[in-house]
């Protein structure tokens, strides 16, 4: 496999949307001159099942590497996800089963080849940790505790914080580093790639690389993408943008994002150009109406994920509801065969991804039927002549078919 080279593709590669480097930005600037090709990887929980723009970060910069033609594998922590990742959790994660970790990882490949090739002549790898983690004997993991310290473990920052709150730190939640750490041994990696809170258990990986494989091991954080509430974008904050999103959701929620997150936005989610960005800067400061250049970056990313086509149609729909106050054209349809609680109707639909969600939403007066507000989780969807439109939010629209 020929590797490139060429400087202006390792500098978009080593800076954009790039945090730190681990030793430096410089060694690694150097590894990738020689030539070698170099094993890189992300690895990604599988605590739900949806990806979201804030893992395609990282998806999109194994891509950079691939492009340049090195060996790149996206890691299921179908182990690490039993744990639970106490990165910047208040409180312990409940601990999943290895079947709701699986359930959770059906189409993680699917939803990641939007972004990285599992085909052709380079092709990324998929891998699972539970391939070789639950196959360690417990010496195996006393001989890994060995390598760190309690007082290594306790300093991170929400241990700090539970500790002085009063809220237990589980011995457990010690071996997730550990666990994570092992996972650059087993693949014999030369780069990890993860969001910039992930660096204390991607260190641990470096640690273990040079005490254990003698082998200088470079990690890679990037910059992290912020929900409209100011807090990472993950699966258990909510806000979040999921990959499977349609494009008309997609293109609503992009819209919906504060001002101020125009142009992190641009740099970190989507694949507009240096000057493009720089443009768009330019016009916000300028005075331009942001909704406009949120406009364009929306219709950007949503191309990115759903073509050009799907994006358009997005935009007109957007602009069809919001702006001229109406119902979208097009929707998607349920159909209604017996009464049915709008809860369960909700969930059926796809609507809401749960029935507590669902109770919130309407809780919170986000539900309407034909433009009705409804008062409470207790309405049930008759049969009836005509069809009925429920609405879910500002973006959510369903045609319920009554036979």
């Amino acid at each position: 496999m020929k590797i490139i080279t060429d400087e202006a593709n390792m500098n978009e590669v080593l800076n954009r949307a790039v945090d730190t480097v681990y030793p430096t930005r410089e060694a690694l600037q150097e590894k990738l001159a020689s030539g070698e090709r170099l094993r890189v990887y992300i690895g990604i929980d599988p605590t739900s099942p949806t990806l979201h723009i804030g893992h395609a970060i990282q998806l999109r910069k194994l891509r950079g590497f691939q492009e340049l033609g090195h060996e790149v594998i996206l890691l299921i922590g179908s182990f690490t996800a039993m744990i639970g990742d106490p990165t910047g959790k208040s409180s312990t994660r409940l601990q999943l089963t290895q079947e709701e970790v699986m359930q959770n990882a059906a189409t993680y490949k699917e939803q990641a080849s939007k972004i990285i090739d599992f085909d052709g002549e380079n092709p990324a790898q998929l891998k699972f940790n539970h391939e070789w983690l639950r196959e360690m004997r417990f010496s195996d993991v006393i001989d890994l505790a060995s390598h760190f310290t309690v007082q290594q473990m306790a300093e991170r920052d929400m241990f700090q914080k539970r500790m002085q709150e009063g809220k237990p730190v589980h011995l457990h939640e010690f071996m997730y580093p550990l666990m994570q750490g092992y996972d650059s041994i087993a693949m014999d990696v030369d780069i990890e790639i993860g969001g910039s809170d992930q660096m204390f258990n991607m260190m641990a990986g470096r640690t273990l690389m040079k005490q254990l494989a003698k082998k200088e091991k470079f990690v890679v954080t990037t910059k992290l993408l912020e929900n409209n509430e100011g807090r990472k974008m993950s699966k258990s904050e909510g806000g979040f943008i999921a990959l499977s999103d349609d494009a008309n959701d997609m293109f609503g929620k992009l819209m919906a994002m504060r001002d101020d997150m125009i142009v992190p936005y641009a740099e970190l989610a989507s694949d507009l150009s240096r000057d493009e960005i720089d443009g768009m800067r330019v016009q916000l400061e300028a005075g331009v109406n942001p909704r406009d250049v949120k406009a364009k970056l929306a219709g950007a990313i949503v191309t990115m994920y759903r073509g050009e086509e799907a994006a358009i149609a997005a935009s007109e729909a957007f602009d069809q509801v919001f702006k001229d106050g109406g119902v979208p054209e097009e929707m998607d349809e349920f159909h209604l065969e017996k009464a049915m609680p709008i809860v369960d109707l909700l969930v059926a639909s796809g609507l809401t991804p749960s029935k507590n969600e669902a109770r919130r939403v309407i809780a919170q007066g986000g539900v309407k039927i034909d433009d009705v507000k409804i008062p409470s989780d207790e309405v049930i969807v008759e049969l009836g002549e005509g069809d009925v439109i429920i609405q879910k939010g500002k973006r959510g629209f369903l045609r319920v078919k009554r036979t």
